[in-house]
Order: C-alpha cells, then structure tokens, then sequence
C-alpha cells in the first residue's frame, strides 16, 4: 500500500511539471505554409582549418605514376593541416590548406602537379575525415556526431541527439562556430518557419550547438530543491505511521 501511495505522487509530480510547459513553445516552424526554398542553403563549403584531417586521391590517366603522389602508408589516415595550415604531400611537399575551400585546394593541387610536368590531366578528391558537430544541453543525448556525408542540417543533427528534450529552448537555440580565427555565436529560433530559409539552417565542421532549459525546467529544478526534501520526509513518516496501523 505504502509503494502505491508513492508511486501516485511521483506521477501527479510529473503531470504537473509537464503541465507548465506551453505546446506552443514546444512545435518546430510554426506557421509554415506550401512553399519553397532555396537549394542553394545546401551547399556548405567551408573553408579548412588547422587540425583538420583531409583524405586526398590524385589520380590520372597514368595510374604507374599516380602512385608516387599517392601515400601508399596505410597506417596514416589523411593528412593533417598543421598548426601553420600547411599539409605535407608525397612528391608535391608543402601545400597550404587552411583557409581555402575544398573547391578551391582541389584548383590549387592540379596547378603544382601540372609545374611538374608529370601527368596529365590530374584529378583531386577530397574528403573531410573529421567533419563532427556536437550538440550539447537540453536533447536526450548530448553527443559529438561525425558527419561521413559532409553535409547535416542543425534538424538533423538535434534529431541524432534525441531531439530537444521538453525543457529545451526551441526559440534560442544557441550556434558557436569558428570561422577566421574567430568565434562567432548566433542564436537560432526553430520555433519559426523562417529557420528553413536561414544560412545557419546547415551546418559546419566542429559546429556547437548548445540548447538552453528553458523557465520551466530552472522552475522545476528549483521547487525540486527545496521540496523534495520535505516530500520525502513526509513519506518517509506517512510510511512509517501506515506500517503500524496495519501492524
């Protein structure tokens, strides 16, 4: 009798903490009508950073000496841009990665293979190999997520993380991004159904997105702080006093 009585409160104790929490602050682009929008939000291309590890394949219509600008070591995965932005390339050396776009490294590697003089017609792909964002606060899974496809929306990433939790902020979703040497923040409103048409609607390598608790969940944590520890002793002693009235 007595865990049935604590099991009625623990649930009148959630319906009402979820009661305080309006459904209109919970649904994502409200208001959004039949529309389109511009493709062009999908093409991230950011420029490269120090620290990131690009996989590069040079290839040509002379496989035989493909290989010697190829590193055949397959312990190493990528190449690094050091701290100076520089990647180091077999038989090409140093080549200057940071800053530049993928479009615009795979211009610039052509351009000194073909000073050489040894192939023709040089092809370059790249790939990101450490392209993550992570997402952090108010989701059921905080989490660093790695993005093999090099392109994931700020939806999508929030839906691998759970999605918002309840008590999350959906009108001021918080995005830190480095770009240039610089640490740029910009608060986002999911809420609206203008999000779709934001440039921060993909999003960049090493993005964070942090999501606030919103006033119901500070509330909560605050009643529970100071009330629970009275709620508690009051079952402890209710417990007490029914276990020997049933004696």
């Amino acid at each position: 009798m007595a865990s049935k009585f604590i099991f009625v409160i623990c649930c009148f104790s959630m319906v009402y903490c979820i009661s305080c929490t309006s459904s209109k602050k919970i649904a994502y682009f409200q208001n959004a009508q039949d529309s389109t929008f511009r493709t062009v939000l999908g093409v991230v291309d950011a420029p490269i950073q120090k620290n990131d590890i690009l996989n590069i394949v040079i290839s040509s219509p002379s496989p035989e000496t493909d290989l010697a600008y190829n590193r055949i070591d397959n312990t190493a995965k990528g190449y690094l841009v050091n701290s100076d932005g520089y990647i180091q390339m077999p038989r090409i050396g140093k080549v200057m990665a940071a800053g530049l776009t993928k479009k615009e490294l795979i211009t610039s590697i052509p351009n000194i293979i073909l000073t050489k003089g040894e192939l023709l017609n040089p092809i370059v792909e790249i790939r990101h190999l450490n392209f993550e964002v992570t997402v952090l606060g108010e989701v059921t899974n905080p989490s660093v997520i790695n993005v093999p496809s090099e392109q994931i929306s700020l939806v999508k990433a929030l839906g691998l993380a759970g999605d918002l939790t309840i008590f999350g902020k959906r009108d001021n979703v918080l995005l830190i991004r480095e770009e240039d040497n610089k640490r740029v923040t910009r608060r986002l409103n999911i809420n609206s159904a203008d999000f779709l048409n934001s440039p921060y609607y993909y999003l960049k390598p090493n993005d964070v997105i942090y999501v606030e608790p919103n006033k119901a969940k500070i509330a909560t944590t605050n009643r529970s702080q100071q009330i629970l520890p009275i709620v508690f002793t009051g079952i402890s002693i209710l417990v007490l006093v029914l276990d020997r009235v049933i004696k």
